[in-house]
This record gives C-alpha cells, structure tokens and sequence, in this order.
C-alpha cells in the first residue's frame, strides 16, 4: 500500500493489467453478484433527476424493477445501490442485440440525453473505493469472471490504475492522478 493525500492505495492497481473484454465477458459484472451497484451519497439525487431520461434506454423487468423498489435501494449492509431485478441483475441493465450487458444510464449519457456518465463505482471497476474516518481506500477487486478482461489487459499490457484513469481522475482529480503516475512510475521501475 501507499499512500497520496488521505487514499491508501493497493500496489495492486499498479502490478496487474485490465481491459474489459465485452465479447468474452457479455458484461457479467452487471448481471452477477448479490448486491446493486455502490452508490454515493451525491449520486442519489442525480439518478432521480435523470430516470426520465434514462427509462427509454431500460428493459421492461427494469422499469418495473425500479417502480418497485425506488431508482436507488439500501443494501443489506447498509450502504446505497442500485435496485437488481428479481435479486439479479441490475435494474438498469439494457441488452445489446448481441446479448452484451450495457448501463442504460451511461447509454443514455452516450446520446447526449444527460451529462452523468453512470455512477463512479461502475466507471471505476475493478477498482474498489471505501471510505473511512481517516483515510479513502483504494483497491483492486478480483472476481473470476473478469479473467479474460486480465488476459486481454497483460496482452495490451495496460495496468489497471490506466484501464480506469478517467474514472480515477472523476473521483480523485487531476492533481490525484498525476501523482498516482509518478509513484507507479517509481514503483514499477524498481
């Protein structure tokens, strides 16, 4: 671990390499799991102000979904997330014609119909943020089913703090990041 500003990050966003394989994947990382998307505080009120022009890009179970429980939910430990359907998938999940799992938000966001891309924690995976008293932690997720999102990243030999640098730079900043690039660069070439 090291540390920049109040984050403590794992070595592990440096030494291992990703790039999301959709055509391997079929963007299991939407449809897997218990839980919804994490979601901040902040992001509540954006995701109530954009699901009238969101709902065009969701699935019928997802509207429903959503009508149902609420655009956002609190999960079973407490913290806020993104409904699932039926305890599944999420609830904005739409389907390429190819069976491929898109955000409907960040579809929505690539139209042009609103200006949040989809919520930090999606934009951010495989990393991981956990905020505490003192410090932010930073780290990676492991999660078998994006082993060929591994593969392909050591094939292009992209590191994962690179594969999510946007997503790290909306979250932390610019000044963050530079910074986060001198120290991998420090620590890989040792």
């Amino acid at each position: 671990m090291f540390q920049i500003d109040s984050t403590l990050i794992s070595e592990e966003i440096l030494e291992n390499d990703f790039v999301c394989n959709l055509n391997a994947c079929k963007g299991a990382c939407c449809i897997e799991g218990s839980s919804g998307a994490p979601l901040t505080e902040d992001e509540l009120p954006i995701l109530e102000q954009i699901y009238t022009a969101v709902t065009p890009y969701l699935r019928e179970e997802g509207k429903k979904a959503i009508a149902e429980q609420g655009v956002f939910v609190k999960g079973m430990d407490g913290e806020w997330e993104t409904p699932l359907v039926n305890g599944e998938e999420c609830a904005y999940v739409a389907f390429s014609d190819d069976g491929i799992a898109k955000c409907g938000i960040e579809e929505a966001y690539n139209d042009g119909k609103i200006d949040w891309k989809k919520p930090v924690s999606c934009h951010l995976y495989p990393v991981r943020t956990r905020a505490y008293t003192e410090f932010t932690a930073v780290n990676y997720h492991k999660w078998t089913i994006c082993d060929p999102a591994c593969a392909l990243g050591e094939e292009l030999k992209v590191p994962i703090y690179k594969f999510v640098k946007d997503a790290l730079i909306r979250k932390f900043g610019t000044t963050w990041y530079a910074e986060l690039e001198k120290v991998a660069e420090q620590h890989l070439n040792k």
